[in-house]
């Protein structure tokens, strides 16, 4: 799931086995803007975690978080109204905006997937303000499906399923999108391109935000000490935070800019486009590393907006 968190995090360091990256309090995964806990584990650092490690981590991860998180970032996650808001991102680019998805006709006539929705408040907003010819979403975490089955939502086909497998027939979808969603919390991100390639249908499109990968060289940090880099951009072993028994309760996987290109073009995406969401004027937010002072420094988004191959 993403960035955001108001958690602590560790203290700055150079040293990657032990900094508190972009992972704990700064990234998060699964639908919306997630968070680490970025402390009080019984480690928190970087190492080894596969993929079934991964996934139960970060089920048990966003259970266990699901109402806390929606009490304290209500902003993000439209909690004013039933049919939620679609944010792309903390610099607070709107879909209603941008229509990154395309337009009311496109979607109207389109088939759509919300990879790792948590409590789904962009399928919400979708399924009210541009609503699909049929649309689904789901997410590892039954707590946060349970947030977007509260009385009065609007109406979205909800799936609880690891996005490394997911759960759907060859070419049922013409548009793919996640939003700081599953993408940096599967081991294989590689295979879950393929996945994704899979159930899209020729010409279709996957678009999804996520932690701009510059942000995994510095410290979770909205301060001038999260202006230094000190993490090797390169490393890639995932940000991993365990208990005092050894086991994983968070893990987040780290892929360069190029990783990521090279992932979508293997499983035969053309890539049309990388939007780096500049900070807004105004916007004076500080919420775990996303901070004004940092916006105006260094990108903290990366949307990738790709169409399979025909």
């Amino acid at each position: 799931m993403n960035p955001l968190s108001d958690a602590p995090g560790p203290a700055p360091t150079d040293d990657p086995a032990t900094a508190g990256g972009p992972g704990g309090s700064g990234s998060g995964g699964g639908a919306g803007f997630g968070e680490g806990s970025g402390g009080g584990a019984g480690f928190a650092g970087y190492g080894p975690a596969d993929g079934d490690e991964s996934g139960r981590a970060n089920r048990r991860w966003w259970d266990s978080d699901a109402a806390a998180y929606h009490g304290e970032h209500p902003l993000y996650l439209g909690e004013g109204a039933p049919e939620g808001d679609f944010v792309w991102c903390p610099e607070m680019l709107r879909e209603e905006d941008v229509g990154l998805l395309g337009s009311a006709a496109d979607l109207a006539g389109s088939d759509v997937l919300e990879i790792g929705c948590g409590s789904a408040p962009c399928s919400r907003w979708l399924a009210a303000h541009r609503p699909p010819r049929t649309l689904a979403a789901f997410d590892i975490s039954r707590g946060m499906l349970n947030f977007a089955r509260r009385p009065g939502m609007p109406e979205v086909a909800l799936v609880q399923a690891d996005a490394a497998a997911m759960p759907f027939r060859d070419g049922s979808f013409d548009i793919a999108f996640s939003v700081f969603g599953a993408v940096p919390f599967v081991a294989d991100s590689a295979g879950l391109m393929r996945d994704v390639a899979r159930v899209l249908r020729p010409g279709g499109r996957f678009i999804f935000s996520v932690t701009h990968p510059i942000r995994w060289c510095f410290p979770d940090d909205p301060g001038p000490a999260g202006l230094k880099a000190g993490i090797p951009y390169f490393h890639r072993e995932p940000y991993v935070e365990r208990d005092d028994s050894g086991e994983a309760v968070y893990v987040e996987h780290h892929r360069t800019m190029g990783d990521r290109v090279r992932e979508l073009v293997a499983a035969g995406f053309v890539l049309e486009d990388v939007i780096e969401p500049e900070w807004p004027d105004g916007l004076d937010v500080e919420w775990g590393q996303w901070s004004p002072l940092r916006g105006a420094v260094i990108p903290g988004t990366a949307i990738f907006v790709a169409r399979l191959g025909v």
